[in-house]
């Protein structure tokens, strides 16, 4: 079948006409809807990135993002946003490929389809004008007829009666029959004009108007069909990013280990303090007493220990600032606390170190070309960086005597648990040497300063103990980077360029242990040594 609409819908102007004006009706009901759709896509990102902000975690719970749950949870809210920026760029390309190309379309289709069909108005005119034309010479010829054909027969009536009337009537009957000449000349000229103008109209103008509207309507259609796939185009582009972050949610809740999450409740919580024993009966009826050559240091302590045994689990926690020393804190939260304050110093010197090795090659820049730049308006600047370094510095040893003392202490309080299990040696839960640390139930922790006394008159009696142990073999040496003065007890003051033995690694705290000419011994800052480890002492601690 042809689908020629020139020559098929010749006759249907005013149809062409209502079906052209739903088509495009159609076309803008179409880019409402894709910018409805663009809005409601904006309208989710937007309450999915506030989802997302309302449950991220709060910079003040730091400490949840060891556990593995919390890390899947953050993760899937980080992909929650990553989706949440998909679908901004989703709605954005709908709105700037699609709704303003069609809304640019549109009012171009409207304008090409009014000169369309203004073209189609002015051949309908002008066959109308023909046609119009033709009908007056067709009623003109007619009625000249008619007054020729009445005019001779007057003029024939009139010859019979009177000779001198007939003849005016036969001029009269003449001049008719000329007049109805003429008129059908220009009868017969408007009607070849007619049906010139008519041919010209249904055989050329209009197939041509028709058909540059049937153009219009295919590509109004085709655009259409482009609006969609690109719609359903720019839906699959975001596809593979929401896939990939579909999977990273995945990930993240496969990534959930609940048995290291408890573990890591262990590290987090756990004290270092050994339970508590059992309390000893007190016999009030008993009249004999307790002999005088016994020690008042271990009668002191039992009753210490017995007081604080009996009141502990009902003190409430005291609330306060923290010691910078974190001595509030067990043992084991102390170390790892004050640990991983070491390793933020760190981090933090050597940024500093960076900026100020950048600042001195700008300065030696400056100073090798003065046109680039002032030297001397770096040294405010390096000024800054070196305080902050001696600053961080100073901090750090602070740290690293801190983390010291209390791996000092708890190997001290080991060694006087195993040597003295029978109740004579000091309170397990000493945090600082001279100092005993009282353990509430809630948590927190009190200095007992009462003890410091007995602590210094026991320390011979350990010295004594440690003498009497084999002195611990050196597994390598070591060189002094630095000089360091040792003003707390158990470290070691040594030389720059120094050369000593070391006897004990670095445990993590930060301090190695080393030995001078087999008489001085202790601790040292890691930082401050460069360790040349044996060979033999490097796979038997590799072993072990």
């Amino acid at each position: 079948m042809s689908c020629n609409w020139g020559t098929e819908l010749w006759d249907q102007f005013d149809n062409l006409e209502k079906h052209t004006s739903w088509g495009i009706d159609f076309l803008e009901r179409y880019t409402k809807f894709v910018k409805e759709r663009a809005d409601i896509e904006l309208s989710y990102a937007k309450q999915i990135r506030s989802l997302s902000k309302k449950y991220h975690p709060k910079r003040n719970r730091e400490d949840e993002s060891r556990y593995t749950w919390f890390v899947a949870f953050a993760a899937t809210l980080q992909q929650l946003n990553e989706l949440a920026i998909q679908r901004e760029d989703l709605a954005e390309n709908l709105n700037a490929q699609i709704v303003c190309e069609l809304t640019r379309y549109t009012q171009e289709l409207k304008t090409e389809r009014k000169s369309h069909f203004q073209d189609g108005r002015r051949a309908q005119q002008h066959i109308e004008s023909s046609w119009k034309q033709l009908e007056s010479s067709k009623r003109r010829f007619e009625r000249d007829c008619k007054e020729a054909e009445r005019a001779q027969h007057v003029s024939d009536k009139i010859d019979l009666d009177n000779k001198t009337d007939g003849e005016k009537a036969r001029q009269t009957a003449q001049q008719k029959q000329q007049a109805a000449e003429e008129s059908r000349k220009d009868y017969v000229t408007s009607l070849n004009q007619f049906n010139q103008d008519q041919h010209q109209h249904y055989h050329t103008l209009v197939p041509v108007i028709y058909q540059r509207i049937q153009d219009m309507e295919e590509r109004r259609i085709e655009r259409i069909g482009e609006a969609m796939r690109s719609l359903a185009e720019a839906e699959r582009k975001v596809l593979p990013v929401v896939s990939r972050c579909l999977d990273a949610m995945m990930e993240a809740a496969e990534s959930i280990q609940p048995r290291k999450d408890t573990r890591q409740v262990v590290e987090v919580y756990k004290s270092g303090f050994d339970p508590p024993g059992d309390v000893e009966f007190e016999d009030y009826s008993a009249t004999m007493r307790r002999s005088i050559s016994e020690s008042s240091y271990l009668d002191n302590r039992t009753e210490e220990r017995r007081q604080s045994r009996k009141l502990w689990p009902f003190i409430r926690k005291t609330k306060g600032s923290s010691p910078a020393d974190c001595s509030h804190l067990p043992p084991e939260q102390r170390r790892k606390k004050l640990q991983g304050r070491i390793i933020n110093i760190n981090q933090e010197i050597q940024r500093e170190r960076e900026q100020r090795d950048a600042l001195l090659k700008m300065r030696e820049v400056y100073e090798r070309s003065p046109q680039m730049g002032d030297a001397s308006s770096l040294e405010p600047r390096l000024d800054e960086v070196k305080q902050n370094l001696q600053r961080l510095e100073e901090e750090l040893r602070r740290n690293q005597v801190s983390v010291w003392l209390s791996e000092a202490d708890s190997r001290l309080s080991d060694h006087s648990t195993r040597r003295q299990s029978g109740g004579c040696g000091l309170n397990s839960q000493a945090t600082t040497p001279g100092s005993t640390s009282l353990k509430h139930p809630d948590g927190s922790y009190t200095e007992d300063h009462s003890a410091e006394l007995h602590f210094k008159s026991r320390s011979s009696e350990f010295d004594d103990d440690f003498d009497d142990e084999e002195p611990l073999p050196s597994i390598g040496t070591c060189k002094s980077l630095y000089p360091f003065q040792g003003q707390n007890e158990g470290t070691l003051s040594m030389l720059e360029g120094e050369l000593l033995s070391v006897v004990e690694e670095d445990k993590g705290d930060g301090w190695t242990r080393v030995r001078r000419n087999l008489e001085e011994e202790g601790y040292v800052p890691t930082s401050y040594i460069k360790v040349f480890l044996d060979s033999s002492a490097k796979g038997a601690m590799t072993y072990i």
